[in-house]
């Protein structure tokens, strides 16, 4: 895997990106002070250059009626009688399930998961996760805050 070389106009760029994906490359250029077609093809080439992966949208879960995030740290059981694949297929396809991330260390897997309230991270927990494959212990950690840090660019 190659690294792209960025210069700082590109890491101001992705900074700009970062905080909103949607602006177009004529209003990111003005707050550059680059033309727009010299911003599009910033954008392009960090898009080519896999630095750029997609755009996304970042909901209010709170205010769509999940109001229980929790980390799941889940051991696999016997790992030689269920494979790895078939844990992620299978939680994978639990929608209260946001993220499901491969990890070293005492747990196997971290999952982030949502619920509307902590009864119904229960159900969850109890009727879907915990009836998987191959599951075996698991450790919950309620999210109480957050903060979105942006990272080093």
């Amino acid at each position: 895997m190659t690294s792209i070389s960025l210069d700082p106009a590109d890491r101001a760029l992705l900074r700009l990106l970062q905080q909103d994906a949607t602006r177009n490359a004529g209003d990111l250029g003005r707050e550059l002070g680059m033309s727009q077609p010299a911003t599009w093809r910033r954008i392009k080439r960090l898009q080519e250059g896999g630095v750029v992966t997609g755009r996304s949208l970042r909901f209010d879960l709170e205010k769509l009626g999940f109001g229980v995030s929790v980390f799941l740290g889940v051991k696999l059981a016997t790992k030689g009688r269920v494979s790895l694949e078939d844990f992620e297929r299978a939680v994978s396809a639990i929608p209260e399930v946001q993220t499901v991330e491969h990890v070293l260390g005492l747990y196997d897997y971290r999952l982030r998961v949502v619920a509307r309230d902590l009864s119904d991270f229960e159900r969850v927990l109890r009727r879907r996760i915990m009836t998987l494959p191959g599951v075996g212990d698991v450790e919950a950690n309620v999210l109480l805050s957050e903060e979105r840090r942006p990272g080093p660019i």
